[in-house]
């Protein structure tokens, strides 16, 4: 007689176990709940900025932290660890899932990766042209940059709102979308926003780097050798010029993609330690009793991991830290912008702000709508199943919101001047609640129509 389980029956962690999520699905997961606690230290961090607690907010971000003793002593302000030190795991993250989407995902076949890679470059270029064209010939061009970057954890989050209103295929689209914007974002950065370039230092980061390709080629693969390379790679950076940050870029490009255990030789593993954990549970199922069947399903298990290629699993186990503390933390120190609502309309009369405002609704509207629709009327691609232009206009509003790399760039581009600074966060803000409300309500009034 066998006896049918039904899912009411099920633990949670059963259910949780019989739940495997791709690649893909985990990132969206990820990056959807990210959205949601980005929104709300966003708006905590603005709360604090223009409450009784500013001046205490203020002075915490400036307040300088070391890490060290004598000679080898680190010292910079709160603010500084937080974009330079937690922001380069972040960056390691996007670099690790930038080598996967190009190794084995959706960028991984050419015609198909042509649709968003087109969209990014047009959600790249005509933002920064617009930004240029209202900012030229003074030190304020040097914010060109700033509305390039769309933030996948926010437009992720409005699109989880949004539920089945939207085709799935529209989702993964957008990740592609904004997998190649990061990339394009890394590279604006590495070349345009760096300061006077230490020689000595950056032929550290030549000599680390090649020590840690040496490591990928020589078969190494536990992640211990490369994580103590990537954190002198990251002190040779931050003393070369270059930002610190991509330093998270470089280690992720060396470290392994496969795994240590190739399917055959872990399949034939599997089915012979699983057959000697049945022998050994028949003779004492009680597993605390049972040291055989504990040491074979140790093995089993450290076998699984093996079977894993070591980017694969740095990535999984970075995702949470990534999208709960570290995004959300950045926000907390970055988004805290002190509004003077009596003199709100200046926002409207600077450039900076201005140039931000349209290039990133203005302009990521139409870069990416008009790129794809050249690419797929040149019959270079074709939108994928379910999919129509109203869509695609839905997903180009949403690629207007550009907080968290868009805010990053601003704070290179405005180093040393506060106050462009804050009109460039200003303009991120609005431009942001924007193009998240017009996405999120164009979506949802075609979503309907042609559900």
């Amino acid at each position: 007689m066998t006896m049918k389980i039904g899912k009411e029956h099920l633990a949670p962690w059963e259910r949780a176990f019989d739940r495997v999520l791709t690649p893909l699905e985990e990132f969206i997961h990820r990056q959807t709940t990210s959205g949601m606690l980005l929104m709300l230290s966003a708006v905590v961090a603005l709360v604090i900025a223009n409450g009784p607690l500013a001046e205490t907010y203020a002075h915490i971000l400036h307040a300088d932290f070391s890490v060290g003793s004598g000679e080898w002593m680190l010292t910079m302000s709160v603010h500084h660890w937080i974009n330079d030190g937690l922001m380069a795991l972040f960056f390691l993250v996007v670099g690790l899932e930038l080598k996967r989407e190009l190794l084995v995902g959706e960028l991984s076949d050419p015609r198909q990766a042509l649709l968003p890679i087109m969209a990014a470059i047009g959600g790249m270029l005509l933002p920064a042209l617009i930004y240029f064209s209202m900012n030229s010939g003074g030190p304020e061009a040097n914010g060109w940059g700033v509305p390039m970057a769309t933030d996948i954890a926010f437009a992720l989050g409005v699109l989880a709102l949004l539920g089945g209103r939207v085709p799935p295929a529209l989702l993964t689209l957008l990740v592609a979308l904004a997998i190649v914007d990061d990339l394009g974002a890394v590279i604006v950065i590495a070349l345009f926003y760096t300061s006077d370039l230490n020689l000595v230092a950056l032929a550290a980061v030549g000599g680390i780097l090649a020590m840690l390709f040496a490591l990928n080629l020589g078969g190494i693969r536990r992640l211990l050798p490369y994580m103590l390379l990537g954190i002198l790679l990251w002190l040779a950076l931050l003393k070369s010029g270059i930002h610190a940050t991509l330093a998270g870029v470089l280690l992720a490009f060396t470290i392994p993609m496969k795994p240590k255990l190739d399917t055959p030789r872990f399949l034939a593993r599997a089915r012979k330690l699983l057959e000697e954990i049945r022998e050994a549970y028949e003779e004492e199922p009680c597993i605390i009793l049972n040291d055989r069947m504990r040491s074979r399903s140790t093995a089993l298990v450290e076998g699984a991991l093996l079977a894993q290629a070591p980017a694969q699993r740095l990535e999984h186990s970075l995702h949470i830290p990534s999208a709960y503390l570290i995004i959300p933390v950045f926000a907390l120190a970055n988004a805290g912008i002190p509004l003077d609502f009596g003199a709100f309309g200046e926002v409207f009369a600077n450039p900076v702000a201005l140039g931000v405002m349209f290039g990133l609704v203005g302009g990521k509207l139409l870069g990416i709508v008009g790129f794809i629709w050249i690419t797929v009327r040149l019959g270079w691609s074709r939108l994928p199943q379910g999919v129509g232009f109203s869509h695609i206009i839905g997903m180009a509003l949403l690629g207007g919101i550009g907080f968290t790399m868009s805010i990053f760039i601003a704070e290179l581009a405005f180093a040393g001047d506060p106050e462009d600074l804050l009109m460039a966060k200003t303009g991120i803000l609005l431009a942001s609640l924007i193009a998240g409300l017009g996405g999120y309500f164009w979506l949802r009034v075609t979503g309907r129509k042609t559900a």
